[in-house]
């Protein structure tokens, strides 16, 4: 569901990236590349994607790979962004990376989308920005532990997204994916349920089914 301030601001085709030490590299993966590839985009028209972290400082991923963030987390305003993307790692648990969780706050205070999976909605639940929103994550009693009030909004679905603010576990990267690119509305709606199910269940129909939307759009 759109925030109705939403539809009065002026979006930058720009999502950003969040980055930091331990993240893990494939929850936001097939997202950003599908978002920033222009593949199967209504019109053509492509979204840039760019890193921010908690400064300029490089970053080591979960697996491995070096990131230089292209802007700091004090440099990035929501009005120059088309949605926030904080993927999951370590140190969610213990506390850490809060200044993600409050730029998102900035962020659907002022009507921009905000997508979080795995260990960032844990993040998230504690910092309470899922207190009023439906959500779901790796599991209720998960989120429980953030001593977050928000339970009873708690949804058993493979990504939830309401108001802005897109939630997924950490097994379903493919769903994250769909909501996002849902949210920016960056694809038709019959190539998104084509491309999830080719992508989530390894439907052979579904190929020839996006391939033909695609030709034909």
């Amino acid at each position: 569901m759109a925030n109705q301030a939403e539809h009065t601001r002026a979006v930058a085709p720009i999502v950003h990236l969040a980055v930091y030490d331990g993240l893990a590299d494939w929850e936001a993966g097939l997202a950003v590349a599908q978002i920033r590839s222009g593949t199967f985009q209504i019109g053509g028209a492509t979204h840039d994607v760019r890193t921010v972290g908690v400064d300029r400082e490089p970053v080591r991923t979960m697996g491995g790979v070096t990131v230089v963030p292209d802007l700091a987390l004090d440099e990035l305003s929501p009005a120059d962004s088309a949605m926030l993307i904080v993927p999951g790692g370590g140190g969610w648990e213990a506390g850490g990376h809060t200044g993600f969780p409050l730029k998102a706050r900035e962020f659907l205070d002022a009507g921009a989308p905000v997508a979080a999976i795995c260990g960032a909605v844990f993040g998230f639940a504690a910092a309470g920005l899922l207190d009023d929103r439906d959500h779901t994550g790796a599991a209720a009693e998960y989120l429980a532990m953030s001593g977050y009030r928000g339970g009873a909004r708690y949804r058993d679905a493979d990504a939830v997204r309401d108001r802005g603010l897109i939630t997924a576990g950490p097994t379903d990267s493919v769903a994250f994916a769909r909501e996002a690119i849902a949210e920016l509305g960056i694809w038709q709606p019959a190539v998104l349920d084509a491309w999830f199910r080719l992508f989530s269940r390894s439907e052979a129909a579904a190929f020839g089914e996006l391939m033909s939307l695609v030709s034909t759009a």
